[in-house]
């Protein structure tokens, strides 16, 4: 039996080679899937050798990931429960194909992620593994067999199966567009996260940080006026805000599985940008646009939270938000002072704003009897309700 393994380098899907091969006297193929994490993948490779894999694939999809996933999230301001930017959610479905793609070409009948039975992500992982191959038997290792986290160390232990420090405290997820942190230490939602915890957060620069982000069609393309890849400009706000201590999210996340789970995240790029893009789509949509467009920008991020990327609903929603996106288009000046974010000012091409309609000092100026009639009309409904309820 041949088992192919998304694997991350981290403590589950270490542990869960060795028991893969033991448990069911397979061959197992890890398959690492590059999507901005800052990662040793040399030594990741290592790793999944001496705990027992047959063959390893290391797959580069920083830029899929950026343009086909980070992009449309942009688009629709995804932010879950309006704080979280499904770093994480959104990686699973891209890992998931690229493990299927893998699995395809080594013939084999199982697929394995290391997904808990009260994650998120066995969700995202196991729908978007039927949804590309259907056939497969899936296989979760960490819902099977019981040990703890602390049992789990002692096995890699036993087994001779090298871990990350970071491991034994805490349980890390990253890609390009943020960094999860995870762990009993911090699962007291009044405790405070200890500083160790961070990395892409950590203070060491205390100077103020001016951006200037332009977009087009809703997706950055210049940062400072220096044309750049999406891929660039995320790694660069990341590496700078973050420098700044700006990015980090820490709330009370109701997970699809059904309970409240603390939740913190070092996510600088994601926040940054999204602070520029609601702005802009400000200046652009009439009153009525900008309202349905939160309505949707809602009902998607909930899609993709839930590991719904393959529900047909939210391919319709895409073209809804690259439809309204197609007039987002201008530059915002932004500064990152103090572990916070301020817009300084916006100039967008397709902006209704007049200034001649909206300065009280010159330009249009309704009489008092163009207000009063407005207001009559404006307030009657309100007005003639009360009066029949008095």
């Amino acid at each position: 039996m041949k088992i192919v393994l998304a694997y991350s380098g981290g403590l589950d899907t270490t542990v869960a080679i060795k028991w893969l091969s033991e448990k069911y006297r397979a061959q197992v193929v890890t398959v690492t899937v590059d999507v901005g994490q800052e990662e040793n993948f040399s030594e990741i490779e290592k790793r999944a050798y001496i705990a027992g894999a047959e063959k390893h694939y290391t797959i580069d999809a920083k830029e899929e990931f950026a343009n086909s996933f980070v992009a449309p999230s942009i688009m629709m301001n995804a932010l879950y429960e309006g704080v979280y930017p499904l770093s994480t959610a959104l990686a699973r479905p891209l890992i998931a194909e690229k493990v299927v793609e893998v699995a395809k070409k080594e013939g084999a009948t199982h697929v394995a992620h290391g997904s808990t039975s009260k994650g998120n992500d066995q969700v995202r992982f196991d729908l978007a593994i039927k949804s590309k191959m259907p056939e497969a038997e899936i296989v979760a290792p960490a819902r099977t067999w019981g040990m703890t986290r602390q049992q789990e160390v002692l096995y890699a232990k036993e087994k001779g199966i090298p871990i990350k420090e970071e491991n034994k405290k805490f349980s890390i997820d990253e890609n390009l567009w943020g960094r999860s942190i995870e762990g009993d230490t911090i699962s007291d939602p009044y405790a405070e996260v200890p500083e160790e915890a961070f990395e892409w957060t950590k203070v060491t620069s205390t100077e103020p940080l001016e951006i200037e982000l332009e977009f087009k069609e809703g997706v950055p393309i210049t940062i400072n006026g220096k044309r750049s890849s999406l891929l660039e400009i995320v790694r660069y706000l990341n590496r700078e805000a973050g420098a700044r201590g700006f990015g980090r999210v820490d709330h009370l996340e109701n997970r699809l599985v059904g309970f409240k789970s603390r939740e913190v995240y070092e996510v600088p790029a994601a926040l940054l940008i999204y602070s520029a893009h609601q702005d802009l789509e400000k200046a652009v949509y009439t009153p009525l646009e900008l309202r349905f467009k939160r309505y949707v920008d809602q009902l998607w991020s909930d899609l993709v939270y839930r590991g719904l990327w393959y529900e047909p609903l939210r391919s319709l929603l895409d073209e809804v938000g690259r439809s309204m996106n197609k007039y987002v288009e201008g530059v915002v000046k932004l500064r990152v002072k103090g572990g916070g974010v301020n817009v300084l000012g916006r100039r967008a091409k397709y902006s209704p704003y007049a200034e001649n309609v909206a300065s009280y000092e010159r330009g249009w100026y309704p009489t008092d009897e163009m207000a009063r009639g407005f207001i009559e009309i404006w307030g009657m409904h309100s007005l003639l309700a009360n009066r029949s309820r008095a």
